[in-house]
């Protein structure tokens, strides 16, 4: 995948919501985008009778073995998300082309985490089994999931 070079963090945001949206549709879902930015989401997966909303996010910050990804507001807001705001969270890992689908519940509760930890360059599943999130990466079968399946998905 080619890696377009944003000139602020507010293009590369929305760079990134193109591809999750074309990501999502080239497995089979219907996806929506909300007119605006003031919804704590950035895009909806229609389930055919209900809906997931999707906050994307991305990285590049690389540190040891994985990138570090932000789950707050904005570029520079404090201000994290509230349980019940949006069903998922897709991070991007745009130097590796990497996906993973997150479960909001497993970012916002019990306590709510700021930053994860995404290791795609971890190949062995013996390996994979010590980081927390890999088994969200291109978790692409989520997305078919209803919301209260998806608030119960817990790891």
């Amino acid at each position: 995948m080619k890696r377009w070079d944003a000139k602020s963090y507010k293009q590369r945001g929305e760079w990134v919501e193109l591809q999750f949206m074309a990501a999502a549709a080239s497995h089979g879902y219907r996806v929506l985008s909300p007119w605006g930015d003031s919804m704590a989401y950035d895009a909806v997966v229609d389930q055919g009778g209900g809906f997931l909303r999707v906050q994307v996010k991305s990285t590049e910050v690389r540190l040891g073995n994985g990138y570090l990804c932000q789950f707050r507001h904005g570029c520079g807001e404090k201000r994290g998300y509230e349980a019940g705001e949006l069903d998922l969270f897709a991070a991007f890992v745009i130097p590796v082309g990497v996906w993973y689908l997150i479960p909001a519940v497993r970012v916002l509760e019990p306590t709510q985490k700021g930053a994860l930890m995404l290791c795609p360059m971890v190949e062995s599943k013996k390996r994979q089994e010590r980081f927390k999130y890999e088994e969200y990466r291109e978790a692409w079968g989520l997305l078919r999931r209803g919301r209260r399946r998806l608030g119960r998905h817990t790891g």
